[in-house]
C-alpha cells in the first residue's frame, strides 16, 4: 500500500464510508488494522494522508464458503429462496446448507430454523431472498451472529426509487460491518467450488464447466443468458458474478479480487456504469497488466444511460470518458456480447505471438480471400516468406503456389495440411497462423485433427482454427477446441479477435 503525505489544514483521511481524525499525526481508527506514523512531525502541523492504493478486499466467503444460510427458503418450489436451495442440493456443493424459514420444520429433509439466530455453527456466508422490507431486520440479525458477508438477492430498492429504504439497508449494513454483494443482483457462481446463488432453475440455465474465464457482470439478466449461450458453446468459467446496485461491494473490489485468482485467465466485464470511477481506474490498470480485462459498456447512448437508472441505479456517465480510460489503463472495449467472448476464447486457449504477421493456409480460395480483407482490414499484417520457405513449397507442394494465403486447393488432404503447418512453424517471419479447414472436403480426414492438435501442443505459435458446416464440422469443431485451439466459424470474426490478442500482448 503507498501512502502519499502533503501538508493540509484539513484533519481528516477520507474512507468511502466514514472520515478518521488525524491527531499528532496519527490516523487512529483505520479499518483493517492501518496505522499511519508520521515522524519527525512538528506537533503543531497537521497533515493529510491519502491512500491511493487500497489492500486487496478478500472476497473468498462468497465463492468458497463451507457454511451458509439461505434465508427466506419457501416450500414452494417456485418461489426464489426454494430455487436456490435446490440448486446448492442439485448442484454437488460440498458445504453445509442452513434453511431459514420461521413457518416451516423441515424443507427438502433439511431442518428449517426460525431464524438466523438459531443457527449454533457459525456462518460464512448468508444469501438473503426475503420482502424488500424485511431485508434490513436480516441484516441486523446477521451482525448479531456476526455474519460478515451477506448476498442480499432481494430487488426493491434505490432502482425503483426507494431510496430511504435503500439508506436503511446501507445503515444497517454499515452499523453490523458487513460486506454485501446486491442487492438486486443473482450474486455469485463458483463452477469449483459449486458455490451458486443464481435463482434460476438448473433446467432452465445450464451452468458453465471448470474453466478460467471469470465475469462480472451489472445485469443479472444479461448474465444468466450469457452464461447459458457460453454453457453451450463449450466455455469454460472459474467465478461468475452478479452484483446488482453494488451497495458496498462494487464492481472494483470483484475486478480486483478476479485480478488475484489462481484459476481465472481472463475477466469479463459487462457494466452500466461504475460506482467509484477513480477507484476502477486504479484497479483495472493494476490488474490488466497481469492478465486481459474484457468490457462490454451498456449505456453508450443518451436513452441508454438514462434507462440504467432505472435497472441498477447507476449512474452510466458519458460514453467517451469510459471509452478513452478504457484505452488507458490497458482494458480491451468489446462492442457486442458475441465479441466478448469470442475475443476471451482466444486471450484463454492461445499463447503470446511474437509479433502480428499472419500467415493464411485454407482449402477454400474465397475463404482465404475473406481473411486477406479482414485481416489488412484490422491493420495487421500479412507475413511474408523468407526465401527457404518458398523454396519448400515449391519442392513439397508442388501445385501450390508460395504465396500467403497458402491455398491448398479443394482437392487438399490431410497430409498437404500437415506439411504447411509445418513450414509455418519453422518460418521466423511468421508469428500468428490462421487455419482455415473446410471439413467438408473428401480427401481432409478426420485425422486433421489430431495433426492440429499436435501443432498446438509445440505452443511456439498461436493457432486459430475457422471451419464452417454443418453436424458434422460441429462435431469436429468441438473436438479441437476442447483442446484448447481457438475456433471460429467466420474469418471475420477470427480476424477481429486476433486483433485483440495483438493489441493485449502488444501494449
Amino acid at each position: 500500500m503507498t501512502v502519499s503525505i502533503v501538508p493540509s489544514q484539513n484533519l481528516y483521511l477520507r474512507d468511502p464510508l466514514t472520515e478518521y481524525t488525524i491527531v499528532q499525526g496519527i490516523a487512529k481508527d483505520i479499518p483493517r488494522s492501518i496505522k499511519i506514523l508520521f515522524t519527525n512531525v512538528p506537533i503543531f502541523i497537521l497533515y493529510y494522508a491519502t491512500i491511493t492504493e487500497q489492500i486487496s478486499m478478500n472476497l473468498d466467503n462468497f465463492f468458497s464458503a463451507k457454511n451458509i444460510a439461505i434465508v427466506g427458503v419457501s416450500r414452494d418450489p417456485r418461489k426464489v429462496g426454494h430455487v436456490i436451495f435446490r440448486n446448492f442440493i442439485d448442484g454437488g456443493y460440498k458445504g453445509k446448507i442452513f434453511v431459514v424459514n420461521p413457518n416451516a420444520e423441515d424443507i427438502l429433509n433439511h431442518k428449517a430454523y426460525k431464524s438466523i439466530l438459531n443457527i449454533k455453527e457459525r456462518i460464512d456466508l448468508a444469501i438473503i431472498a426475503v420482502p424488500a422490507d424485511v431485508v434490513e431486520k436480516v441484516v441486523n440479525e446477521c451482525g448479531k451472529k456476526k455474519i460478515s458477508d451477506v448476498i442480499i438477492i432481494t430487488s426493491g430498492f434505490k432502482e425503483v426509487g426507494d431510496m430511504e429504504l435503500d439508506k436503511k439497508l446501507e445503515q444497517a449494513l454499515k452499523r453490523n460491518k458487513i460486506r454485501c454483494i446486491g442487492p438486486n443482483c443473482l450474486g455469485t457462481f463458483d463452477a469449483y467450488t459449486k458455490l451458486d446463488s443464481l435463482f434460476l432453475p438448473r433446467y432452465r440455465l445450464q451452468r458453465p464447466q471448470e474453466g478460467n474465464i471469470s465475469f462480472i457482470c451489472q445485469s443479472g439478466a444479461v448474465g444468466s443468458s450469457i452464461l447459458d449461450l457460453a454453457t453451450d458453446e463449450g466455455y469454460g468459467f472459474s467465478k461468475f458474478c452478479s452484483y446488482g446496485n453494488a451497495m458496498n461491494i462494487d464492481e472494483s473490489d470483484i475486478l480486483e479480487y478476479f485480478g488475484s485468482d489462481e484459476k481465472t485467465k481472463v475477466i469479463c466485464m459487462y457494466i452500466e456504469g461504475v460506482k467509484d470511477g477513480k477507484k476502477f481506474l486504479d484497479v483495472a490498470n493494476r490488474v490488466s497488466k497481469k492478465k486481459p480485462i474484457i468490457v462490454l459498456k451498456g449505456g453508450k447512448t443518451e436513452e441508454g444511460s438514462k434507462a440504467t437508472m432505472s435497472h441498477t441505479g447507476a449512474l452510466a456517465g458519458s460514453y467517451e470518458d469510459y471509452a478513452g480510460k478504457f484505452k488507458q489503463t490497458g482494458v480491451i472495449e468489446v462492442f457486442s456480447l458475441e465479441e466478448m467472448f469470442e475475443a476471451a476464447k482466444i486471450l484463454e486457449k492461445t499463447i503470446k505471438p511474437k509479433g502480428d504477421r499472419i500467415l493464411v493456409i485454407t482449402n477454400g480460395g474465397g475463404y482465404g480471400i475473406l481473411s486477406t480483407d479482414a485481416i489488412i482490414k484490422a491493420g495487421i499484417r500479412l507475413a511474408e516468406f523468407s526465401r527457404d520457405t518458398k523454396g519448400k513449397i515449391k519442392t513439397l507442394m508442388p501445385r501450390v503456389a508460395p504465396e500467403n494465403p497458402i491455398d491448398l486447393l479443394g482437392d487438399a488432404n490431410t497430409e498437404g495440411y500437415k506439411v504447411a503447418l509445418n513450414l509455418g512453424l519453422a518460418d521466423k517471419s511468421v508469428d500468428i497462423i490462421l487455419l482455415i479447414v473446410l471439413y467438408q472436403t473428401p480427401l481432409v480426414t478426420t485425422d486433421i485433427v489430431d495433426v492440429i492438435i499436435e501443432a498446438n501442443n509445440m505452443h511456439e505459435k498461436p493457432i486459430i482454427v475457422v471451419s464452417a458446416g454443418g453436424e458434422f464440422t460441429e462435431v469436429l469443431k468441438k473436438n479441437v477446441e476442447s483442446n484448447n485451439v481457438p475456433t471460429y466459424t467466420y474469418p471475420e470474426n477470427a480476424v477481429r479477435s486476433i486483433r485483440h490478442l495483438i493489441d493485449y500482448y502488444g501494449k
